[in-house]
């Protein structure tokens, strides 16, 4: 291994007000904060997501490929009708699915939204294998993650 992941991070015109939806979202505190960056994260010490100020920012237009997505995240919930109206309520907005190609499987699949700053991201059905949505830190045990290190990021982070 050459490395861990220490985090995943956005760019966006205001670091802390998008780091207040995905800290509502995900359930995770705001963990470490400057005006021009700012990491939501179970705690911390633990890797999360961060948001960076991007002065020229400009919100991709998903499914439109001249101003594509070029990351998305997908947060499980327990059931998707419940979990729609709380993101909405949050400052998301619903985007169109693309039609489904012909023989894939059938079923309830992902939703599709988009942040406060445009960043798609899909609420997905919770797959059997992963641990109930409401268990501490998401993890099978109940037991708090096991990344140390600072959450917050080296000079020049993300630049």
């Amino acid at each position: 291994m050459i490395g861990r992941l220490h985090h995943i991070v956005l760019d966006c015109p205001e670091p802390a007000a998008l780091a207040r939806f995905y800290s509502e979202l995900l359930g995770w505190p705001i963990t470490w904060q400057r005006p021009d960056f700012v990491v939501v994260a179970v705690h911390d010490r633990s890797s999360g997501l961060a948001f960076q100020l991007a002065a020229e920012y400009r919100a991709p237009d998903w499914p439109d490929p001249a101003r594509p997505q070029q990351l998305h995240l997908d947060v499980m919930v327990e059931d998707l009708d419940e979990a729609e109206p709380k993101v909405l309520a949050l400052g998301a907005r619903r985007l169109p699915v693309p039609e489904v190609a012909s023989g894939q499987a059938s079923g309830p699949g992902p939703r599709v939204f988009a942040d406060p700053a445009g960043h798609p991201f899909c609420l997905i059905p919770r797959p059997s294998w992963a641990p109930p949505i409401g268990s501490p830190d998401g993890s099978p045990d109940g037991s708090p993650g096991d990344s140390p290190g600072s959450s917050a990021p080296s000079a020049g982070a993300g630049r």
